[in-house]
């Protein structure tokens, strides 16, 4: 399959939304005490207000099939990997895989990459960790990783 990311538009923002709120809210499969995510995950304006700053990113097959999405912010040579998301149905193929190593190769004049992910959330803590994210600290609800080039 040809999966390419890349900038996601304002119309691009309901198909979005909806793999974002799967996406988060089966997390309660993997010990979350219930349906949930980050800020604005299930808000449409929310991904329509990410779209139009320019930091809304999509993975999309050869025929235009949004599979996951990714928000990104940038700060001189640093990304924040505000997150990422892909519709379970998708799960488990390396799609989470292949979008961090494009966000990688997207922005070769990064040199460090950060991100968050919740302290239970097993699965994403081990997720990160194997693509080289080392934990840098952690508080009462979120593991906070970095990855310097």
């Amino acid at each position: 399959m040809n999966l390419q990311f890349m900038k996601a538009g304002t119309p691009d923002a309901l198909v979005l939304n909806s793999i974002s709120k799967q996406a988060f809210d089966s997390d309660v499969e993997v010990g979350a005490a219930s349906p949930g995510g980050p800020p604005g995950y299930q808000s449409v304006s929310f991904h329509v207000k990410m779209a139009r700053m320019n930091h809304l990113f999509k993975l999309a097959d050869e025929n235009g099939v949004i599979l996951g999405g990714a928000i990104l912010f940038r700060q001189g040579d640093t990304l924040n990997i505000g997150r990422i998301f892909i519709d379970p149905q998708h799960f488990r193929k390396g799609y989470g895989i292949l979008m961090m190593r494009e966000i990688e190769a997207l922005y070769p004049d990064v040199r460090v990459f950060t991100l968050d992910t919740p302290v239970w959330n097993k699965r994403t803590n081990a997720f990160y960790t194997g693509l080289g994210y080392s934990e840098v600290k952690r508080d009462a609800d979120l593991v906070y990783y970095s990855k310097n080039r």
